[in-house]
């Protein structure tokens, strides 16, 4: 069955930036004016699509959204941000729109020139080929190395809401080269669109990494039109928290997606930190585990050395009691209070559950109430290929 969202259409198509052919160019459109939200990468160098998407958010509203993937118009000089806002008003000429309603992303390597002759030639077509049903195609147009789209789809009182994104290297958001899109037909207040928004993501994309590193184009944008003639759904109303569990489920489910299709992921990873001082130290713990290379490769090879986990965990730079330290891989305790527990036998049970696809490492400080969760992966020699050979 295909996704459909009342009052948006969208588009998939091969406008010729991707040597091999594929779709390079999405596009999505409401048909009336939408309550916008998004949040963006907090990169001091950020891509001109970012620039210029968070300039035309200023207002509050949005009629679409239109992505390449191939080049991700960075580091072009004054050319990129010209680039960017002519894709923007090509896309609003298209549809009878202000140029400041229309969002723009790219995505791809950096450093190389947009073809504006082929994007000029191919977001007309995009428009003509706008479909209430063109979600599915438009996902496929934003991928870049990842190996699957990935959509999310949920039905609500009155309404639904659906969403895509892609991202399979360069992630670790700090929302504060990922990019995510959600759209619903449910009428919804600024304020709460804004705050579900920030409470989704700090929840699913900012507690993800790959590989420790943060795009120049990190975005995710929902859009919510008010197609379903529902009342405004606003902060306090009855309605508001089940919204507020919907975008965080879709946001999850998509944040899930991206991790099990990372560059030459074979595992994920849950991080878990308790017992710090604070949420934010255990966040820095977390973290700081979740982004180390000899903890990732020890997952990709099944290896139970909790060693590396305290390793990390004393790099984070947060204050620690190390007779406090506890460390479990699998369920399985391998350090308590700051010493080896178990013996062999703790070993063996903690390397058989390193062998699934999915291991929960639990670290316990002893300090305080903070607790932090991030999602990671395994570091494997698929990657490092991929990273090798990108741009040849």
């Amino acid at each position: 069955m295909a996704i459909e969202v009342s009052g948006f259409r969208a588009a998939g198509i091969a406008c010729g930036i991707k040597p091999s052919g594929k779709p390079d160019l999405a596009l999505v459109v409401s048909d009336r004016p939408a309550v916008a939200a998004a949040v963006f990468t907090t990169s001091r160098f950020p891509g001109a699509p970012v620039v210029v998407s968070r300039a035309h958010l200023r207002g509050g509203r949005a009629r679409g959204v239109v992505v390449n993937s191939g080049i991700s118009n960075v580091a072009n000089g004054a050319r990129r941000l010209r680039d960017a806002r002519e894709m923007a008003e090509l896309v609003a000429r298209g549809i009878g729109a202000r140029t400041r309603e229309i969002q723009v992303a790219s995505t791809g390597v950096i450093g190389r020139l947009l073809p504006m002759d082929r994007l000029r030639a191919g977001i007309p077509r995009a428009v003509e080929a706008l479909s209430p049903r063109g979600l599915e195609g438009a996902a496929e147009a934003i991928l870049t190395t990842d190996s699957v789209a990935k959509l999310v789809f949920r039905r609500a009182r009155g309404g639904v809401l659906a969403g895509f994104a892609k991202g399979a290297g360069m992630i670790m958001p700090r929302m504060a080269t990922m990019l995510a899109y959600l759209f619903t037909d449910l009428a919804i207040e600024p304020a709460l669109l804004r705050r579900a928004l920030r409470g989704a993501v700090d929840a699913s994309f900012n507690a993800l990494t790959i590989d420790g590193e943060t795009s120049t184009s990190d975005t995710v944008l929902v859009l919510a039109n008010g197609a379903a003639g529902n009342a405004p759904i606003g902060v306090g109303s009855p309605r508001a928290r089940a919204f507020e569990r919907l975008l965080a489920d879709a946001s999850a489910e998509l944040c899930e997606k991206l991790a099990r299709d990372g560059e030459g992921v074979t595992k994920l990873a849950s991080v878990a930190v308790a017992g710090a001082r604070s949420d934010r130290d255990a966040d820095r713990v977390a973290r700081s585990v979740a982004n180390s290379a000899l903890v990732k490769t020890a997952l990709f090879g099944g290896d139970p050395n909790w060693g590396r986990v305290v390793q990390a965990v004393g790099a984070a730079g947060v204050p620690l009691r190390p007779a406090q330290v506890g460390v479990r891989i699998g369920g399985v305790e391998l350090l308590r209070r700051g010493e080896p527990s178990g013996g062999a036998g703790a070993l063996r049970r903690a390397e058989r559950a390193m062998k699934a696809k999915q291991v929960a490492i639990e670290i316990s400080l002893g300090r305080g109430p903070g607790r932090a969760r991030i999602l990671t992966t395994d570091l494997s020699y698929e990657y490092v290929r991929v990273n090798a050979e990108y741009t040849t």
